[in-house]
């Protein structure tokens, strides 16, 4: 078996290890949709695949569920276990009847059809595909693994089938030792955040998804508000991944970044002979996002000039190419974000009203990471088990200190601060458990230390709680068990230390 598993890989022993890491992880997992999403994230480790998916045979409807999807450098256009789910296309729906894996190296000359793939800038040029088989042979799944680069993906089927198959077996564990209330509330509960692949459960960014479901299927044009680093562009690609313009283009201009004269060419485009130097007609961004989403990023920045002709696209959905003699329509969905006062600068003159009220038919102001409980945790495993993805490397733990570290810390540069952190932190972590040294923060300044021992123990105990709540999916009885004390202790400590409602949502 080892060598039928391992051999025809390039190091083997390496790899041996890293799978066991993932084996042990998915074994102790007691979260299902943890589990699946471990899963996902392993397989696209090991496979050192772009793309992971996780479909679960529902027998007696005939149909695969998709459960849990890995994206490496990209949002998912939605949470699978909350999309459309079921899935019959002819490929998987083959390795199914089959009970064989299927493996692809070149997608170009594929007559199969793989239009459920996720859309991405550059297409998919092989995949692997495996039926994930129970105790008594019977197909329980399939696992899916696909890269945008050659990539011999023969080798890894047979390890990866084993993980696959364990993951979906301990599916079967969990939900059978669950009552059938439960299993019917956790499938009917999905936390807002997984619909649009962002990550955390703290009250803010769940309003934050609140807000992004009622402007979805909607004309309106979204301004993102929100300090540097809160993810506004992060946000605006899942508004349109999660839409109806996902399969057009989505565009990103920062207009902070050219010059007044090369932002104009750059989003209306320009004529050839239009001025010095064009030699050919070039297409702008307005045109080149036509059916799908243009972000407009840092639209503070953009002078007042441009202003009133970016209103007139609002307004008539016309463009002017530079050197053009005529306008023509186009269809785009504007997405605006700064991290100014829009309004300050109309007072100062510095910005028209009439394009702020048209840009803010529908804000969403992004919450600091300061103000989302919680969530630096999730954010910081979630970053670190991407870098090591990225390094090739083993998932890493984290000390009791350094999650410490990072609860306390303010990160003024929110979500963006904290990734940089935890990359450099993987890199310098040789053990395998990332340590306060790894993190190198800066010490507090006295001002920001609390005075008493109380102060400091109920923070030590607040991000504790939320922690194994999180942890739990909210479920207070399994927290209490976890953490050895009994469930009426538990909601006295929660409301004590006013952990929101919604931190401990799930109670049964």
């Amino acid at each position: 078996m080892m060598k039928s598993l391992f051999t025809p890989l390039p190091h083997p022993l390496t790899y041996a290890e890293t799978l066991l890491g993932w084996f042990c992880r998915l074994g102790h997992e007691h979260d299902e949709t943890t589990l699946a999403d471990l899963c996902v994230t392993g397989a696209a480790q090991l496979s050192q695949c772009e793309l992971s998916q996780l479909y679960l045979f529902d027998e007696p409807a005939g149909r695969l569920e998709l459960i849990a999807q890995h994206l490496h450098g990209a949002l998912p256009p939605g949470d699978p276990a909350s999309g459309p789910g079921s899935q019959r296309e002819p490929l998987l729906h083959y390795v199914l009847t089959q009970g064989q894996p299927l493996t692809l190296h070149d997608l170009s000359q594929c007559v199969h059809d793989i239009g459920f793939l996720p859309a991405v800038a550059q297409p998919w040029h092989c995949l692997s595909c495996i039926p994930l088989l129970g105790r008594s042979k019977t197909i329980m799944g399939v696992l899916l693994c696909a890269s945008p680069r050659p990539a011999q993906l023969q080798g890894y089927v047979a390890s990866l089938a084993r993980l696959g198959g364990f993951a979906l077996a301990q599916l079967s564990l969990l939900r059978r030792m669950q009552p059938a209330s439960e299993v019917t509330r956790l499938k009917s509960r999905a936390p807002a955040t997984r619909v649009y692949g962002l990550i955390g459960n703290s009250v803010a960014m769940n309003e934050t998804c609140r807000l992004i479901g009622k402007v979805l299927h909607t004309p309106y044009t979204v301004l993102l508000r929100g300090e540097t680093g809160t993810g506004k562009e992060v946000v605006a690609r899942a508004i349109h991944a999660a839409g109806p313009r996902s399969a057009k283009a989505f565009v990103v201009q920062n207009c902070a970044a050219f010059p007044e004269g090369l932002l104009e060419s750059e989003l209306f485009g320009y004529r050839k002979g239009a001025f010095t130097g064009a030699q050919r007609d070039h297409v702008g961004l307005f045109d080149a996002a036509h059916g799908g989403t243009l972000l407009l990023d840092e639209i503070g920045d953009m002078p007042l000039s441009l202003q009133a002709k970016l209103l007139r696209v609002l307004q008539e959905g016309e463009v002017r190419p530079l050197g053009a003699n005529a306008s023509h329509k186009v269809d785009v969905r504007i997405i605006a974000a700064t991290h100014r006062d829009l309004l300050a600068m109309v007072a100062q003159g510095t910005f028209r009203e009439d394009l702020y009220y048209r840009l803010a038919q529908f804000p969403i102001e992004l919450p600091a990471l300061r103000e989302r409980d919680g969530d630096a945790l999730q954010l910081a495993r979630h970053f670190a088990d991407e870098a090591c993805m990225a390094l090739g490397r083993p998932a890493v733990g984290w000390s009791s200190a350094a999650l410490d570290q990072l609860t306390s810390h303010g990160f003024p540069g929110n979500v963006r601060e904290l990734k940089c952190l935890v990359e450099r932190a993987v890199l310098l972590c040789d053990d395998g458990v990332i340590l306060p040294l790894h993190l190198a923060l800066s010490p507090r300044t006295e001002a920001a230390v609390e005075t008493t021992l109380r102060q400091r123990l109920e923070r030590v105990e607040r991000m504790v709680l939320i922690d194994c709540l999180q942890k739990n999916r909210g479920n207070r009885t399994r927290t209490a068990r976890e953490l050895g004390v009994a469930r009426r202790t538990l909601l006295y400590r929660l409301a004590r230390l006013n952990i929101p409602v919604g931190e401990a949502k799930g109670e049964c």
